[in-house]
């Protein structure tokens, strides 16, 4: 795999697992800082975390396809499928719910251009025998 399509599936297993860990462990503070307010509400905590914990595990099987060889086009599938379903997630929230803060906004273009990014075709490398490597480089 090239090395830009390594860097983009490193980027992408490396932000879900640091959100999911985030969200699993301490939602209170990673929903603050885009000025949610959590309340002490066991159910809605289980509802919060639970996508947390999914958002690690998927961040962790995106970050496998960047050190094991065979695994990069699933883990690419996942990492487009997580993004982009984040990202036009919240162009549809904003279209039934209203325009939420700006950094809501930065993750939805970031989640869409990480997801569009990971469903670009990886170029085939075409193998040159030997031979025809000597025969066009003594031309």
């Amino acid at each position: 795999m090239p090395f830009f399509s390594k860097a983009v599936l490193f980027l992408a297993g490396a932000t879900s697992v640091g959100i999911g860990a985030a969200i699993l462990i301490i939602p209170e503070a990673f929903f603050a800082y885009n000025g949610i307010v959590l309340h002490q509400d066991p159910s809605l905590l289980s509802e919060v975390r639970a996508p947390g914990g999914t958002l690690l595990v998927l961040g962790v099987f995106m970050l496998v396809g960047v050190f094991i060889s065979g695994s990069e086009t699933a883990a690419r599938n996942i990492a487009a499928a997580v993004f982009l379903s984040y990202g036009f997630a919240r162009i549809f929230s904003v279209a039934v719910d209203g325009t939420p803060d700006e950094k809501l906004v930065f993750a939805a273009v970031f989640e869409i251009g990480i997801g569009l990014l990971c469903i670009l075709p990886v170029p085939l490398r075409r193998k040159v025998e030997p031979s025809a490597a000597a025969a066009l480089a003594s031309r």
